[in-house]
């Protein structure tokens, strides 16, 4: 099974649902986890986008980088420029990829605005999990 990293900064929204989505669409082809370089705790708005697909990520808590961990990936994905440039060092066996995704968190404007925001989040990294999970059973 492949042990993919999905980082962003707060690990409150974007890496979350992908985790997420991972664990969900890749079961038995990849682990996935998520932290953030400042984490802050799992948006709301990203449980209900989940909820509404049918995946709930209520129970999953916002974490800081474990350097440790991050060794024992085979992939790391970046979600945002921050994380891309602030991940520690990675050993070069470990594969890194960055998937700039735009942060819904600071969108303003009315719930279903905000709301509107957070689901082309998801749809966006529901997308991109779907092609990396046809990469890696095309490749085995």
């Amino acid at each position: 099974m492949l042990k993919v990293m999905f980082l962003c900064t707060g690990n409150s929204c974007r890496s979350q649902m992908a985790e997420a989505l991972a664990r969900h669409y890749g079961k038995g082809i990849i682990e996935p986890y998520s932290a953030g370089l400042m984490p802050v705790g799992v948006n709301p708005n990203a449980v209900k986008v989940m909820k509404e697909i049918g995946i709930d990520i209520s129970g999953q808590t916002s974490d800081p980088i474990d350097e440790d961990l991050l060794r024992q990936m085979d992939v790391i994905v970046t979600l945002c420029g921050n994380a891309e440039a602030s991940c520690p060092r990675t050993p070069p066996e470990i594969k890194r990829l960055h998937w700039p995704i735009d942060d819904p968190i600071g969108t303003v404007g009315t719930e279903e605005e905000v709301l509107r925001a957070f689901r082309r989040a998801r749809d966006e990294i529901k997308e991109r999990i779907l092609k990396f999970i046809e990469e890696v059973e095309r490749d085995d």
